[in-house]
C-alpha cells in the first residue's frame, strides 16, 4: 500500500509538471468607487477641527497636517495650503453657543476646582470630553459661515469636524506564559491568564465634508480607534496619535479617492 501511494504521488507530480505551461496569470484591476462624489470639485480645504481630550499635542494642527500630506499623494484634488482655523474659538463666539457644563458624574473636587482661580479654570476648559464636543456642533450647520469661507477658495470642498484624543486606562484579562519546573528539573511553559492594568489612548474623529459653494454638509464619517500598552511602557502621546491615525487612514482616503485593488487570476490555456 505504501509503495502504491508513493507511485501515485510521483505520477501526480509528473502530471502537474507537464501541465504547468498550460496555466498563465492575468493581472486584474478592480476600481473602488469613493463614498463621496467629488468630481465637481478641483480643490479641497482642510479648514480645522474642534478638538477635545488631552492637551499633550495640538490635535487640530497635527490632524490638518497629516490629512494634507495623505491627500496630496492619494487624491486628485488640489490640497489648499492655508492657516488652520481655531474652530473652537469661532464656535464660542457665535450667539447661539452654550458652554458645556460639567457632567453630573464628575467628582465634586473637579467641579469645585472651577472656582479656585483662573489657572484651574483654564486647565479644566481645555479638557473637553466627547460629550462636551456636542455643544460645538452647531458650527457645522452654519451654512452662511462655510459659504463665506468657501468663497475665499473658489467654492472648494471643505473638510472639518471634531477630534477627541484622550488617555485611556482599563483592567483586562491578558494571556501570559510562565515557566514551571517539575521535581526532575524539567522546564515547561504553561499559559496563564490574569487581570492587568493597561493604559493607552482613544482617538475618536468625526470628519465632515462641506460644499464650499453652498455651505451644505455633504457627508459625515465617524471613526474610533484605541490602543493599549502594558504599564511598564510609556510611549509619547504623539506617537500613539500617529499610530491610531494610521489605522483609520485607509477608510478615510476611500471616501475621496478612486483607488483600485490589484490582483491576479490563474487561467488555463
Amino acid at each position: 500500500m505504501t509503495a502504491f501511494r508513493n507511485l501515485a504521488s510521483v505520477l501526480l507530480l509528473i502530471i502537474v509538471s507537464g501541465c504547468a505551461e498550460s496555466f498563465y496569470e492575468v493581472p486584474l484591476e478592480t476600481p473602488l468607487q469613493p463614498k463621496l462624489d467629488v468630481t465637481r470639485f478641483q480643490r479641497i480645504l482642510i479648514a480645522g477641527f474642534v478638538t477635545g481630550g488631552t492637551d499633550e499635542i495640538d490635535t487640530n494642527l497635527e490632524t490638518a497636517r497629516l490629512l494634507r500630506s495623505q491627500l496630496r499623494t492619494s487624491s486628485k484634488l488640489e490640497v489648499i495650503d492655508a492657516e488652520v482655523i481655531e474652530l473652537r474659538d469661532i464656535a464660542e463666539q457665535q450667539a447661539d453657543f452654550v458652554a458645556p457644563r460639567p457632567s453630573s458624574d464628575s467628582p465634586p473636587e473637579e467641579v469645585a476646582a472651577e472656582d479656585e482661580g483662573d489657572e484651574a479654570t483654564e486647565s479644566e476648559d481645555t479638557m473637553l470630553s466627547e460629550k462636551d464636543l456636542e455643544a460645538y456642533e452647531h458650527i457645522f450647520s452654519d451654512a452662511s459661515y462655510w459659504r463665506q469661507l468657501g468663497e475665499e477658495f473658489q467654492g472648494s470642498l471643505i473638510l472639518t469636524g471634531t477630534i477627541h484624543f484622550s488617555p485611556h486606562n482599563v483592567a483586562s484579562m491578558v494571556n501570559r506564559e510562565r515557566e514551571v519546573y517539575d521535581s526532575f528539573g524539567r522546564r515547561r511553559v504553561v499559559p496563564l491568564r490574569a487581570y492587568q492594568d493597561r493604559t493607552g489612548y482613544v482617538l475618536s474623529p468625526r470628519f465632515i465634508f462641506i460644499d464650499g459653494s453652498t455651505g451644505a454638509t455633504l457627508y459625515t464619517e465617524r471613526h474610533r480607534e484605541e490602543i493599549l500598552y502594558d504599564r511598564q511602557q510609556n510611549p509619547p502621546a504623539l506617537s500613539s496619535y500617529f499610530e491610531l491615525m494610521d489605522r483609520l487612514m485607509p477608510s478615510f482616503l476611500a471616501t475621496l479617492s478612486t483607488e483600485s485593488i490589484r490582483s491576479t487570476r490563474i487561467l488555463l490555456r
